[in-house]
């Protein structure tokens, strides 16, 4: 007997890095080990030197295939030296996530996405004009007028809920064929493992519908909502009093760290974050309670308990939540130190 491993690996192209996979074919009881591929095609070596390595470094059920069949997602090592790739994010996520374990960081992080059909988001009119009607019915809509792709979404969930991934929850969101799902509370590392698996399972189940899940940042130009991946954090001080928030808040606003968060925070922020439209202009920093048009927004029930976690609104549907992750663990966590 045999089963299926598919390796899943982020790959080197920039600015977006894509997602990449393929399957080997292992003995039962075999254990899914490192595994070379062609970095030269993934924009992660030159075809003179093109090896790469695939290490696994988290593994559940592929609900897709079902059976004894797994997903097995990797990081990227050199071959040479077996020492992280420059496109292995991973790496320095964990090397945080450890360091300051004794604060429990929990994050959930809120992943929008778009749907694409034949060049235009899935849902808007084919015929006779571009546009659906403006934004305002389609949060959370119900009914074949505010909504596109339902089933897609549902049989995400399900496929998720199935790999034992920590989604807690879906919606449609504001713009029409535009959708979240959400993935925690989850540690440091563990959320862009489990946050990487879901955005493949997105990809891998719009294929079989023949619709592409975009994580662009404005996905379409003009007065529609961009895409983003608002990540909630806390730590284990900030989930018991308030002055640690206020502190969080503080730190991410420091001088120098607005400006790394932000490079670290995707691609295309700049069309995103202009001050409408639910964001913060990128230009500014700022955090209020129950403010979805601040940098950090502190939730209204944190406010009335007095303990509990923020809400950066700014990272981008197309961050790498290893990179969030580490940015915000280390800068409350440092400060806090």
């Amino acid at each position: 007997m045999a089963y299926r491993a598919e390796y899943i690996w982020i790959d080197g192209t920039d600015p977006v890095p894509l997602m990449r996979s393929k399957t080997k074919i292992l003995a039962d009881g075999a254990e899914p080990g490192i595994w070379g591929f062609d970095g030269s095609s993934t924009n992660q070596a030159p075809g003179s030197n093109s090896d790469c390595v695939l290490r696994p470094v988290f593994t559940c059920p592929d609900p897709i295939r079902g059976g004894d069949d797994i997903l097995v997602l990797c990081d990227v090592l050199i071959p040479e030296t077996m020492e992280p790739h420059p496109t292995n994010t991973r790496a320095a996520c964990a090397a945080v996530a450890e360091k300051y374990a004794s604060f429990d960081p929990w994050f959930g992080m809120e992943q929008e996405y778009t749907f694409f059909k034949e060049g235009r988001p899935l849902g808007w009119p084919t015929e006779g004009y571009y546009y659906p009607a403006p934004q305002g019915p389609y949060y959370c809509g119900v009914g074949a007028v505010e909504i596109a792709g339902r089933d897609i979404v549902e049989a995400h969930t399900t496929a998720c809920l199935e790999a034992g991934l920590a989604i807690s929850g879906t919606n449609a969101e504001v713009m029409l064929g535009q959708w979240e799902y959400q993935i925690g509370p989850a540690g440091t590392i563990e959320v862009g493992d489990h946050m990487w698996m879901a955005r493949f399972l997105l990809y891998r189940i719009a294929e079989d519908f023949g619709v592409n899940a975009s994580i662009s940042a404005k996905p379409i130009k003009g007065d529609w909502n961009g895409a983003g991946c608002h990540t909630n954090f806390s730590t284990k001080q900030m989930r018991e009093s308030y002055d640690p928030i206020i502190a969080a808040c503080e730190a991410i606003g420091a001088e120098g760290k607005v400006e790394e968060h932000l490079a670290g925070y995707g691609h295309g922020y700049e069309d995103r974050l202009t001050g409408l439209h639910e964001t913060a202009h990128f230009s500014e920093f700022r955090y209020g309670v129950s403010d979805r048009g601040a940098s950090i927004r502190i939730p209204w029930q944190v406010a009335q308990d007095g303990k509990g976690y923020i809400e950066d609104r700014r990272p981008n549907a197309n961050c790498d939540p290893y990179v969030v992750a580490r940015l915000i663990t280390e800068t409350v966590c440092s400060a806090a130190s």
